[in-house]
């Protein structure tokens, strides 16, 4: 596998990775008891294990690369939420939203641009 083709898994498993922090570290810090401050967290573990198994299976790297937007999609669905409790202000909860809709909304459209360019390449 060329550098190339390992772009984009490698960009899912450390997206991933970086939601599952966000969530976990966002939690701890607001020292919150509410469930839905891991729900980063829960959307990226499987963004990291979709990107680890597309590293690892590149016979199955489309079937999983596919999963991973999906999940990207719904972080980024997840963040409109922000534009409902903006009025509040900026707190760690309307924070979490905000990195969501920005992070999941640029992953998908890389995601796209990506099956866009490896249709074109006859892959």
């Amino acid at each position: 596998m060329d550098e190339q083709s390992t772009f984009m898994p490698d960009l899912t498993l450390g997206y991933g990775l970086f939601l599952v922090v966000w969530g976990v570290a966002v939690s701890v810090l607001s020292d919150s008891q509410s469930v839905t401050s891991y729900f980063p967290s829960l959307l990226g573990l499987p963004l990291a294990l979709s990107g680890w198994m597309a590293k690892s299976n590149p016979e199955k790297r489309k079937l999983w690369m596919h999963v991973a937007v999906t999940f990207g999609l719904l972080c980024a669905l997840g963040g409109t939420r922000f534009f409902m409790v903006m009025g509040d202000g900026i707190n760690y909860a309307s924070g979490s939203m905000l990195m969501l809709f920005l992070t999941g909304s640029a992953y998908t459209g890389l995601c796209v641009r990506s099956f866009i360019e490896a249709r074109k390449a006859g892959q």
